[in-house]
């Protein structure tokens, strides 16, 4: 066979060529992108700029419960009214009763309201609003979301104080200026007459309740602190709103009883009641000088851990 025709290898035909390659693309460099923060946040994002108070005031006076409270604080004078107008006189006795006093004016059926409510009603409105305001958003898995847009934690707590403070002094400023007009309709508007004979003009009780007033709303901040306290360390509402309502009740339970003596004054309710000072011709400043301070002071501590403890609160469970 000759040499043309035998098969030539593999090897052998196979001419080496220069590969051909594409021209390289050196690589596109992305800028890197650091993740959404509270701390850095998207471009344009201001911290300053979450949760505004006119849009969680608008989110709570929507709800059911805001109205409702507000609405039962505002009822709560007309139910009065309704109820002396409905009951019987007893037996004359010779003294003046409370119900009594508090049909002989305006000013004294407003007095005899905020008498009726101070120890109850209004400790349950201010628990409401700072109970209910971190630990529904928990219970409604919608806190994580919150924090998510994202809102600094110390910044939506805030926002949500604010506004509930907002709410309880409005409730409370309610109830006397309701009782006073409903009072003053049904009952005139006349001098206010103290239990102790002592009696101020018109204008001068309706000053001294508004002072009051503005006592209740400073004596009541340690529910506040308390509440709120309970709202971010529990996830159930009714827990938070029910544990402060409980201990001011236990409190007053406790400041009835002598034996205790000077341990009552550092009770947080002892210096509840101070505001009936107001009534008499001459103040006395003492008992609310250490009824506000007492108030405040357990306010601070009870924000301060619930700072403390939100800012650690894993709120991804």
């Amino acid at each position: 066979m000759s040499a043309e025709s035998v098969p030539a290898t593999a090897g052998e035909l196979a001419i080496p060529h220069e590969p051909t390659h594409e021209p390289a693309h050196e690589p596109t460099l992305e800028p890197v992108r650091e993740p959404i923060s509270a701390a850095t946040g998207a471009p344009g994002y201001r911290a300053g700029r979450t949760l505004r108070l006119r849009v969680e005031l608008a989110r709570q006076l929507y709800r059911r419960r805001t109205q409702v409270a507000l609405g039962l604080v505002m009822l709560l004078p007309v139910l009065l009214w309704l109820a002396f107008q409905l009951s019987r006189p007893g037996p004359a006795t010779g003294s003046l009763t409370l119900v009594d006093l508090a049909k002989g004016s305006g000013p004294n059926f407003t007095v005899f309201a905020l008498f009726a409510s101070s120890t109850f009603l209004l400790v349950v409105v201010v628990a409401l609003f700072f109970g209910d305001t971190v630990a529904s958003e928990a219970s409604w898995s919608s806190l994580r979301y919150l924090l998510a847009i994202p809102v600094p934690r110390m910044r939506l707590l805030r926002q949500k104080a604010i506004v509930a403070a907002g709410l309880s002094l409005l409730a409370i400023v309610l109830l006397p200026a309701v009782s006073l007009l409903v009072g003053s309709l049904a009952y005139g508007a006349t001098d206010l007459v103290s239990p102790t004979g002592e009696s101020l003009t018109y204008w001068q009780a309706a000053g001294r309740i508004l002072l009051a007033a503005v006592y209740l709303a400073l004596h009541l901040s340690w529910v506040a602190g308390l509440a709120l306290l309970l709202s971010v360390t529990t996830d159930a509402p009714l827990g938070a709103v029910g544990g402060a309502v409980m201990t001011s009740i236990l409190s007053q339970i406790l400041d009835t009883i002598t034996a205790l003596e000077g341990l009552r004054d550092y009770l947080p309710t002892h210096y509840g009641p101070a505001w009936a000072d107001l009534l008499a011709g001459e103040i006395d400043w003492a008992d609310m000088t250490r009824g506000v301070f007492s108030a405040l002071a357990y306010c601070a501590v009870f924000c301060a851990l619930a700072g403390w403890r939100f800012a650690r609160k894993d709120i991804t469970s």
